[in-house]
């Protein structure tokens, strides 16, 4: 009696590039594609199949996370304003294509060596940071100033705007910072302040000055995104009744205000 055969396997694989920095994913890129395509966030979400918010969420955690911007937004002007990918955005996704077919190729060439997926375990697993903090920088060290117990770390993220953080000593040397440490800054949503008037002074170490870039409107409350420069954004979450009191709007300014002690470092490697 000749024993069943089950379905035949086929190789596949994914390919994530990294220069150090946050790996970049098949989804990512397309994303990127979409906007080059249609020159819009909105419909480049409905191109790949995910809502506008998370549109704005991965092109604001690429721009955030990468020392120069990939997508680029402009509003008003002769064109009516738009998203488009910058130059280096334009050699990312290129170069991402290029490492696609390759690897393509690769697995074809594989897949033919393989006589049997069921005998192979595992093959390749990568993985990623994943985290509840809405913001997240990728940051140079500027500065360190410690005392006998805290440190106040200095951050270079790339927005013309220095990034506060307040750590304690011991947490300085166990992570080996140094001046010109390369590390990733987390700050939730729900710790940043919101205010429109740029002048304010605060006990808040940071302030982090730019417009409205966003505002989505939930039953309680909005998430609003501010563009500090540099294509560097930070969200805020408020209650629907502050953001009605500020009078929050797409394109006036406003700042984003957060304590030292509410930005957590890490550092890869």
């Amino acid at each position: 009696m000749t024993k069943p055969q089950g379905p035949k396997g086929q190789l596949q694989g994914d390919i994530f590039w990294s220069n150090g920095q946050q790996p970049l994913a098949e989804a990512q890129v397309a994303l990127l594609k979409a906007v080059e395509q249609s020159g819009s966030i909105s419909k480049a979400a409905k191109l790949v199949g995910i809502s506008y918010k998370t549109a704005w969420d991965r092109i604001d955690a690429m721009n955030n996370m990468s020392s120069q911007a990939l997508v680029s937004r402009t509003t008003g002007g002769a064109q009516g304003g738009g998203t488009r990918l910058t130059e280096h955005g334009l050699r990312i996704v290129a170069g991402f294509e290029q490492l696609q077919d390759e690897h393509r190729r690769f697995i074809a060439q594989l897949g033919h060596k393989v006589q049997s997926l069921n005998d192979v375990a595992s093959f390749m697993k990568g993985g990623s940071l994943h985290t509840s903090a809405r913001n997240q920088f990728r940051g140079l060290i500027r500065r360190i100033s410690a005392s006998a117990i805290n440190a106040e770390v200095e951050l270079d993220i790339g927005a013309g705007q220095p990034l506060v953080a307040m750590i304690t000593r011991d947490s300085v040397e166990r992570l080996g910072l140094l001046e010109g440490s390369e590390v990733i800054a987390l700050v939730k949503a729900s710790s940043v302040i919101v205010s429109t008037d740029t002048a304010i002074q605060t006990s808040a170490r940071n302030k982090l000055v730019g417009k409205v870039a966003r505002v989505l409107t939930g039953s309680v409350n909005s998430d609003i995104t501010i563009d500090i420069g540099g294509n560097k954004a930070v969200s805020a979450i408020v209650t629907n009744e502050s953001a009605k009191n500020l009078a929050l709007a797409e394109g006036i300014e406003a700042c984003a205000l957060f304590k030292a002690p509410s930005v957590i470092l890490l550092k890869e490697g």
